[in-house]
């Protein structure tokens, strides 16, 4: 069985970190004696986030970044190096949603989804690797998603970085058995973030049915950020390869194993009741 995972003073990595999960994961971490490298494009909320933890002066600094910009994040090493030293924790967690069926979506907009959600975890992970392999216990969390597991119409190119991330991550886990980085991927429920509500959806999309679809999915966003941060923080403590978060999320999970090509048959039918 494997030790757990020693947070305290170890230095944390966290992107999208100004809101929701990332915000949340920065909380849980401080309070496991974390000192934390927060980075998101919001630096307004990065500020708000910072000034609400109890953390001496040094402990955290914040960082604007971009995840879909790959200067950016070649540049990010030196910034944390400087600012802590080095780093064992990285929880890529940066993530947009994106609306619409297959034929509505543009290529430039399917794109842009995957820039972020896929690319900037590839990249992130690529460019703190070397550095996480020298702190000589370190750890690596990737955030998918529940449609990670399942793919809903309406969702092809948020699923498909989703389960692209899914992928990378175990796949990468294997050729890294063995060595100093572990890697745990995490699929979220319906968690209460601004994620739906901030989506992008396909040019000419009528208002009133992009408002109609936006207050459907709200419904479902139920979870509470700090919840799921304390279910991700209980993972990667005790080293788990996969953390599904929330009922939802586990019921999708046993659905889809059990019947992988008619699962949507069953969580569809719940789906549209639930709404009601």
């Amino acid at each position: 069985m494997s030790t757990p995972y020693p947070f305290t003073d170890r230095t944390a990595i966290v992107t999208g970190a100004a809101s929701g999960i990332g915000a949340a994961l920065a909380r849980g971490l401080a309070a496991r004696g974390c000192r934390l490298a927060l980075a998101d494009i919001n630096m307004e909320g990065l500020e708000a986030v910072a000034a609400s933890l109890d953390l001496e002066p040094g402990r955290v600094s914040l960082h604007s970044l971009d995840v879909s910009d790959r200067d950016a994040i070649n540049a990010f090493p030196d910034a944390v190096r400087a600012a802590h030293g080095g780093a064992a924790l990285l929880f890529n967690n940066a993530g947009v949603a994106l609306g619409g069926r297959f034929d509505e979506v543009s290529e430039r907009d399917f794109d842009w989804l995957l820039s972020i959600n896929f690319w900037g975890v590839v990249r992130m992970t690529r460019a703190f690797l070397p550095m996480l392999t020298a702190s000589g216990d370190a750890h690596i969390t990737n955030i998918s998603s529940l449609f990670g597991l399942i793919a809903p119409a309406g969702q092809v190119a948020y699923s498909s970085s989703k389960f692209a991330v899914r992928g990378f991550s175990d796949s990468l886990r294997h050729e890294l058995r063995g060595g100093p980085v572990g890697i745990t991927t995490v699929h979220p429920g319906g968690i209460a973030t601004s994620i739906a509500r901030n989506a992008r959806v396909p040019a000419g999309a009528p208002a009133a049915d992009e408002a109609a679809g936006k207050a459907n999915i709200d419904k479902f966003l139920v979870m509470p950020p700090d919840e799921a941060a304390a279910t991700i923080l209980k993972g990667v403590e005790r080293r788990l390869p996969r953390v599904i978060v929330g009922r939802d999320a586990h019921f999708a999970a046993i659905i889809e194993r059990l019947f992988p090509a008619h699962y949507w048959n069953i969580i569809g039918r719940r789906t549209k009741t639930e709404a009601k």
